[in-house]
C-alpha cells in the first residue's frame, strides 16, 4: 500500500548560486559521498531528500545526512535511509521507498513513493 507520494523540482542555477553564495550549504545538506558530484547530481540529490521528506508527511526534525541518494549497479538511484529518516520510515511500516531523478534543461527534479509492508504475505 502506498503512504506517501513527494515530488520536488529545483532550479539548477538558482541552487548552484546558493550553494557558492553559502559554502557551508554543501555540507550541511550532503553526506560526504554526495559533496563533490556536479551541480545537476546536487541539486537532484536535494530535489530527492525534499521529496521523501514530503512523501513522509513532511516531519519535524529529521536530518538532511540521515538520507543519501546512492546508485546501484544498474546506475539506478536508492535511497539510504538511517537516523531520524529510518525511524520515520519504520514508525510508519515503510518497507520500500522507490526514488526518480532528473536534471534537464536547468531543472533537477525528484519524485519518492512509500510503500508499505505487506502484512498479508
Amino acid at each position: 500500500m502506498i503512504v506517501g507520494v513527494g515530488i520536488d523540482v529545483v532550479d539548477v542555477a538558482r541552487f548552484t548560486a546558493a550553494l557558492e553564495r553559502t559554502p557551508a550549504l554543501r555540507t550541511r545538506l550532503f553526506t560526504e559521498n554526495e559533496r563533490d558530484l556536479p551541480a545537476a547530481s546536487l541539486a537532484a540529490r536535494f530535489a530527492a531528500k525534499e521529496a521523501l521528506a514530503k512523501a513522509l508527511g513532511a516531519p519535524v526534525g529529521m536530518h538532511w545526512h540521515d538520507a543519501e541518494v546512492h546508485r546501484g549497479d544498474g546506475r539506478r538511484p536508492h535511497l539510504v535511509v538511517r537516523g531520524t529518516v529510518a525511524a520515520e520510515v519504520d514508525a510508519l511500516g515503510i518497507g520500500s521507498l522507490h526514488l526518480s531523478l532528473s536534471h534537464d534543461a536547468g531543472i533537477a527534479s525528484a519524485v519518492v513513493v512509500a510503500e508499505q509492508e505487506d502484512t498479508a504475505r
